[in-house]
């Protein structure tokens, strides 16, 4: 089940990379830092240190102002072009360590995805929002970008906690259910 559940949050994470390169690499940072929910195998352990996430906080800050500038990020999103699925390969591999997944195959994995959510938003969806605006709604997508970014990264590595608790307290209600009827079954018999 961890396999399944690593892999599935990678491609949460390479997919909000698409969006916010900074936001997944800096989620996944900082909770294999401060919780046991991700375990980062080498040469990935490093984005727990001290510098990496301060750079992450660093590069997301001016990441944050220059996508809602105007013009401004229009060139942002060229270079981002070269970023998000780099950040994306970086953190799919980084967030399958523990599966038996060929690092290779994870990176190309990331990459794609990552790449593909970064083409739509800046091809497809960009675009349009600049043409149908004239630019003004552009800085409430960006930040609509960025929390959908955050929350999918969350989401990502929180939920398969979630499902697991899940599991456990219907699996304690059913046993708790089957022994209160068992326990009555004797009573009704007689």
């Amino acid at each position: 089940m961890d396999i399944l559940t690593n892999i599935l949050a990678a491609f949460g994470l390479s997919g909000s990379a698409g969006l916010n390169a900074y936001l997944p690499l800096l989620v996944v940072a900082l909770t294999a830092r401060f919780t046991n929910l991700i375990q980062l195998s080498s040469p990935w352990d490093v984005l727990e240190s001290w510098w990496v996430i301060g750079v992450l906080l660093v590069l997301l800050v001016i990441e944050f102002f220059a996508d809602k500038t105007p013009a401004v990020n229009h060139v942002n999103d060229v270079i981002q072009t070269f970023v998000r699925p780099t950040a994306g390969a970086i953190v799919f591999a980084a967030s399958t360590g523990v599966a038996d997944l060929d690092p290779v195959v994870a990176v190309i994995l990331g990459l794609l995805v990552a790449g593909s959510v970064h083409a739509a938003k800046s091809v497809v969806v960009r675009p349009v929002v600049t043409a149908t605006t004239g630019g003004v709604a552009n800085p409430v997508v960006s930040l609509a970008e960025d929390f959908t970014a955050l929350i999918i990264s969350i989401l990502a590595v929180v939920v398969p906690v979630l499902i697991s608790a899940v599991i456990i307290l219907v699996t304690a209600f059913i046993i708790w259910w089957l022994w209160r009827r068992a326990a009555r079954a004797p009573a009704h018999s007689r």
